[in-house]
């Protein structure tokens, strides 16, 4: 097997995920990314390689049981262990309890919670043969409060958290560190810039998040030293409501 490092992201998306990609590889790490579209990473992969480092883009469907085991398995075979992964898939789709349809909450769910579990699960197989590994799951607010027109999402967020806290009292004594992020607020992104100008307007005063500091995060959790993990961390701009 290859002696490079690994971190896979699953979401490795224009913002968070790609900062946690970049971040990770500039630290010497083989960023492997994916999303469901593989022509949407191609910027990603590209900038990473354009600072020097190592990426490799894979089209995958985190839903799909079969898709998730030959990533990894493709991955650890191919390219090197994979030494720290991160679940970063969202599915933030805010819609009336009276008007939710049982097709949407299920698909929300499974986006959001139920790949969490099938990558988490096929990665923390590997890592637990090493007995090391850093595993991460992007939660938000959503995973600890339900919201008004929120159902699906809270119910998805609180069910990957969840699952982060019973994967790290399993995990933790065989030597991987699970942990749980809870990103609460607007993200620097295209998408918050066009349909949310007044929030965005707050960037000039660090009152959205900032995704390469939302990364800096992500690779402190994972430099960790294991007598003193963290399990969970709350970020937030310091104008943020609790």
């Amino acid at each position: 097997m290859s002696n490079k490092k690994v971190v896979l992201v699953i979401g490795a998306g224009d913002a968070t995920g790609g900062a946690i990609a970049r971040r990770f590889a500039r630290e010497g790490y083989v960023a492997c990314v994916t999303r469901r579209s593989a022509d949407k990473l191609q910027p990603l992969v590209d900038a990473i390689r354009a600072e020097g480092g190592e990426a490799h883009g894979f089209a995958s469907d985190a839903r799909q049981e079969e898709a998730v085991i030959e990533l990894v398995e493709t991955i650890e075979r191919d390219i090197g262990p994979i030494e720290a992964f991160v679940f970063n898939i969202g599915a933030n789709v805010p819609c009336s309890i009276l008007e939710e349809t049982a097709r949407k909450y299920f698909k929300i769910w499974e986006m959001a919670c139920f790949s969490g579990f099938l990558t988490g699960r096929e990665v923390a197989k590997c890592m637990v043969k090493r007995q090391r590994g850093t595993i991460l799951f992007t939660g938000a607010t959503a995973g600890l409060r339900g919201a008004s027109g929120f159902a699906a999402f809270a119910g998805a967020k609180h069910g990957i958290r969840a699952l982060a806290q019973s994967m790290a009292r399993e995990l933790g004594p065989m030597g991987l560190h699970v942990a749980h992020v809870v990103v609460d607020g607007a993200i620097d992104t295209e998408f918050i810039r066009e349909n949310f100008p007044q929030k965005y307007a707050q960037k000039d005063q660090d009152g959205i998040l900032d995704p390469e500091h939302i990364a800096d995060s992500y690779w402190y959790l994972h430099s960790q030293p294991r007598d003193a993990w963290t399990f969970e961390l709350d970020l937030r701009p310091w104008i943020e409501r609790w």
